[in-house]
């Protein structure tokens, strides 16, 4: 059976995957849709080396259907449709207080160990979710997406008739933007690409340029000077950490989505104390965003057809990422496993 492999930086090959029986526990599927996720960019950009073990398969943002079961395997039945959820739980430890998705033992399947970009894969049964009726399997690997915009929402506790600022209006960013929505919250977006600013529009969304316009001045305005209630900082960038504070609230909160990657940035730590604002880390996600994306998945609110950018072939995954390298505008890209 086919699969890609990440080689080193820059490159992929495609080979043949031996068809790998499931154990006890676990699921053999027939990956249907991979989503690229930036992580994955990252990896190809060589940077994540150290923790992946080239040449590997990667890739996580998967839907596909069950096609063999392991031995005690019950929550599914070959034939299923199914989103992945690609964590492997690793054992308890005291520090995680409970909270395994984010625990000292975690493991990320599709980075430390094989992924989605190949047509057989077996995983751990507990991580499958069921597909709504309806939802294609096309889109069905929106939902890893989704559910991380699902988590950090929830994070937020973002409330009906709250202001909520999302700077970055990327894949995550506009999908964090969706949930909102669908919470009832007022939503604004900085985004400084054109073409994403005119899709962002176009979806209903209000869109402020901060290199165009000040964006205090913009929410201030926007607001009736109430400001940000919870913003999102999905940008990355040093702007979008100094953006941050400037807009939010008294008690106001953010939950910092990005991954600002060397870790230091100069935060404007005044505004922590001056108006008892919160930081709120949010990271992956766990069962029950899982069951909050498929809800909203089947719902039909968010448009994901307007979101992807290009569904390219397994044995055209090289020319993929090479083409999200020069696409800054690009949302999101698909592989298609069979094609």
């Amino acid at each position: 059976m086919k699969a890609a492999f990440y080689q080193e930086k820059g490159k992929f090959s495609i080979g043949e995957s031996p068809i790998e029986k499931p154990g006890k526990g676990e699921v053999r599927l027939s990956v249907q849709y991979c989503g690229v996720c930036g992580t994955d960019v990252h990896i190809f950009h060589g940077v994540m080396d150290k923790r992946v073990s080239p040449p590997q398969v990667i890739g996580h943002e998967a839907s596909a259907v069950v096609a063999e079961l392991g031995e005690g395997v019950d929550n599914v039945a070959v034939g299923d449709e199914v989103a992945v959820r690609p964590l492997r739980f690793g054992a308890e430890h005291s520090f995680d207080k409970g909270h395994k998705h984010v625990g000292k033992n975690l493991k990320f399947i599709g980075i430390d160990s094989a992924g989605a970009f190949q047509q057989n894969w077996v995983v751990p049964a507990y991580t499958l979710h069921k597909l709504p009726e309806g939802l294609s399997l096309k889109h069905g690997a929106f939902i890893e997406p989704l559910a991380v915009a699902c988590h950090d929402v929830k994070i937020g506790r973002v409330t009906k008739g709250e202001n909520a600022l999302v700077i970055g209006g990327g894949p995550i960013g506009t999908l964090i933007a969706f949930v909102l929505k669908e919470k009832g919250a007022n939503v604004f977006i900085s985004e400084v690409n054109a073409t994403r600013i005119g899709m962002l529009k176009d979806l209903g969304f209000e869109v402020i340029n901060p290199a165009q316009e000040s964006l205090k001045d913009s929410i201030t305005r926007l607001t009736d000077e109430k400001m940000i209630d919870c913003a999102f900082e999905v940008s990355g960038s040093q702007a979008g950490v100094e953006a941050m504070t400037e807009v939010v609230n008294v008690r106001g909160r953010i939950v910092m989505v990005a991954i600002h990657g060397g870790g230091t940035r100069n935060v404007d730590l005044f505004k922590f104390f001056w108006s008892e604002v919160e930081l709120l880390g949010a990271r992956l996600y766990e069962e029950e965003d899982y069951e909050e994306a498929l809800r909203i998945a089947a719902s039909g609110t968010v448009p994901f057809e307007q979101l992807i950018t290009k569904v390219g072939g397994l044995e055209q995954i090289q020319e993929v990422f090479d083409e999200i390298d020069k696409n800054p505008a690009g949302m999101k890209y698909l592989i298609d496993i069979n094609q």
